[in-house]
């Protein structure tokens, strides 16, 4: 069997690509790495790449010099966990507070780990996770 080696890129559809920006650029610190009017692309821990589309901008194949991407799009709320320090749990809920988004849920997990569910703009469930969560983190 060949070998995968790690997830890296995750894609949100949104309805509101600025406003989506500003959320994940203002509050949750992303640094984006791309950008135009269909989808953003953001560092996510020197690891992995958050992708955000405008929902509905990338339904026809798009033509790069270097080849195609086939059409793409989703809808409804999807789920994201984005992994945290354990000692940056307090910070992340100050943090969050601060900037007037609800904390919808906690979970202290089996092995240890601590999870806060909260929305973006789209109504997306996003989790911030500390280490104890899974078997590998």
């Amino acid at each position: 069997m060949p070998t995968i080696t790690g997830v890296l890129e995750s894609a949100l559809y949104v309805d509101d690509l600025d406003r989506a920006r500003g959320f994940y650029e203002a509050v949750l610190g992303l640094r984006a790495m791309f950008g135009d009017d269909k989808m953003s692309a953001y560092d996510v821990g020197g690891r992995s790449v958050l992708l955000l589309f405008q929902r509905g901008a990338s339904l026809e194949t798009a033509h790069l010099p270097g080849g195609t991407i086939p059409p793409h799009d989703g809808n409804g709320p999807l789920h994201l966990a984005l992994a945290i320090p354990a000692s940056a749990l307090a910070a992340w809920e100050e943090r969050l507070s601060q900037a007037d988004v609800a904390i919808e849920g906690r979970t202290d997990w089996p092995r240890g780990g601590h999870s806060l569910f909260f929305r973006d703009p789209d109504g997306h469930l996003l989790e911030l996770a500390t280490p104890g969560l899974w078997p590998i983190y």
